[in-house]
């Protein structure tokens, strides 16, 4: 039997850095990296877009609640017709027409002077909700990336399980032929030939269920990576991760953008339990008009003016506003209990990653041990065959024992890889940032700065936005 190297040592070409610290260059025909596989996932994610679009969503909300603390101006414009006739002793009785024709235009300013900070405490809450977005769209992205590794592992499982599938196939046809050829002499029985044949068969079912798992594996591939995959280099060095849970669950609970999100969410609910609250107060307000009227017909007009000052505050609204207050209650406590439940979840994930990388590499350590004492077992059942002391039976269960401890070492390795991975992810550091892919790092905060002060779309600023938007692709 051909001796194999594993699942690294199929593969030609290898990369000299974890995935933390990988600067790719671009080489002609190169062979597809584990880092091409997150960059083409985090630059084809269209998931990520959606989520990038829901933040500049709660973006535009700050800028919202914030339009209501600034000159509110609205014009009003109308125009009158009268018509009809009067008669008085003035007159001499005849009937004139009094008929005419008015025109008037009108500019209303209010501003909100003071309101015991309701609409202070929303902008606030709006802001906490832009940096809970900004937590969920971190998160996915790293959902994004560790399902792009995955995929680039187990597209690496499924070619070595066929190239280890059609290996056994082409070693029992060996043997089946063998065996007849042996029958043919009379050494052996039929029973042997048909045990070789038997084995062959269940050989080709099991290079069948492989290359079926190999295809739906890079169909899983080409739909996180947005191509289909080539051929693979050689998985880089394992990245440096913590194995002792207690100091996993600490990063865990303090980085991973899902504690974050909660918090942010929890701390949002607060301030908005506090603006339903001074929703009750008075609040101060003061209004300017200006109104311009002409009469056609006439040399009569008026341009008039106002300035007031105005002071009030809800008395009875049939109990709107308490109702809101104890909803804006309930929806704070029902974030405190989410915050606990992802807290524990975290903490969860974290236990279950960690263990997986351990227990993947207690596997792997067996499984090497596994195939050297199979392929010596092979070896001296296939000679003690050959002098007549074991039977074509004998051979074929020592051929499979050695196939299974081969098709445990490939999962193993392929298993510690992607617990590698998802112990970085439960952490909150499986992020492109940290990884340093070569990608256009998505800024959050840059729309937000844009939008934040409410621009209007016919001002400089608002212009610069319309170019973000079309820079997005985003239409109307």
């Amino acid at each position: 039997m051909t001796e194999r190297t594993g699942w690294q040592g199929t593969w030609r070409i290898a990369i000299a850095a974890t995935v933390a610290t990988m600067v790719l260059n671009a080489p002609v025909a190169k062979a597809d990296t584990l880092a091409d596989a997150l960059v083409g996932a985090y630059n084809h994610s269209g998931l990520l877009d959606q989520n990038r679009a829901l933040l500049r969503a709660a973006d535009e909300d700050v800028a919202i609640a914030a339009s209501v603390l600034k000159p509110i101006v609205t014009w009003a414009g109308n125009v009158t017709h009268t018509f009809g006739s009067s008669a008085t002793s003035a007159t001499g009785g005849a009937s004139v027409d009094i008929g005419q024709t008015t025109v008037g235009l009108g500019i209303n300013a209010t501003l909100q002077l003071f309101d015991f900070g309701a609409d202070a405490n929303r902008i606030e809450a709006a802001k906490e909700t832009v940096l809970a977005t900004r937590a969920s769209l971190l998160n996915v992205e790293q959902s994004i990336l560790l399902r792009a590794a995955v995929a680039f592992f187990n597209v690496g499982r499924q070619e070595e399980f066929v190239a280890l599938r059609r290996n056994n196939l082409r070693l029992l046809n060996e043997e089946l032929r063998a065996a007849q050829d042996r029958f043919e002499v009379g050494e052996v029985t039929r029973t042997d030939v048909a045990l070789a044949e038997a084995a062959v068969a269940q050989a080709r079912s099991n290079l069948a269920d492989a290359q079926r798992n190999l295809t739906q594996a890079q169909a899983e591939y080409t739909n996180v990576v947005g191509r289909q995959p080539g051929r693979l280099a050689a998985v880089p060095r394992l990245p440096n991760t913590e194995t002792d849970i207690s100091r996993a669950l600490a990063v865990a609970v303090r980085n991973h953008p899902e504690m974050d999100q909660a918090q942010r969410q929890v701390a949002a609910n607060e301030l908005l339990v506090n603006a339903a609250d001074l929703d009750m107060s008075p609040t101060v307000t003061l209004q300017g008009a200006i109104q311009v009227e002409e009469r056609f017909g006439s040399e009569n007009g008026s341009e008039t003016g106002s300035l007031t000052l105005n002071y009030g505050g809800p008395i009875y609204r049939g109990g709107s506003l308490s109702a809101s207050w104890r909803r804006a209650i309930a929806v704070r406590d029902a974030s405190r209990g989410n915050l606990h439940n992802v807290r524990h979840g975290v903490q969860q994930d974290v236990v279950i990653a960690i263990s997986n990388l351990v227990a993947a590499r207690a596997s792997l350590v067996a499984s090497e041990r596994q195939i050297r004492a199979a392929r010596v077992a092979f070896r001296g059942v296939r000679e003690e065959a050959n002098l007549g002391a074991r039977t074509t039976l004998d051979v074929l269960d020592a051929e499979q024992d050695l196939l299974d401890a081969e098709t445990n070492r490939i999962s193993a390795q392929a298993d510690q890889y992607i617990a590698t991975y998802q112990v970085l992810e439960s952490m909150g550091l499986l992020t492109a940032q940290r990884l340093q892919l070569p990608v256009q790092i998505y800024d959050p905060a840059a729309y937000y700065s844009l939008v934040q002060n409410a621009p209007a779309r016919n001002t400089r600023q608002g212009r610069q936005l319309d170019r973000v938007l079309r820079a997005l692709n985003v239409t109307d």
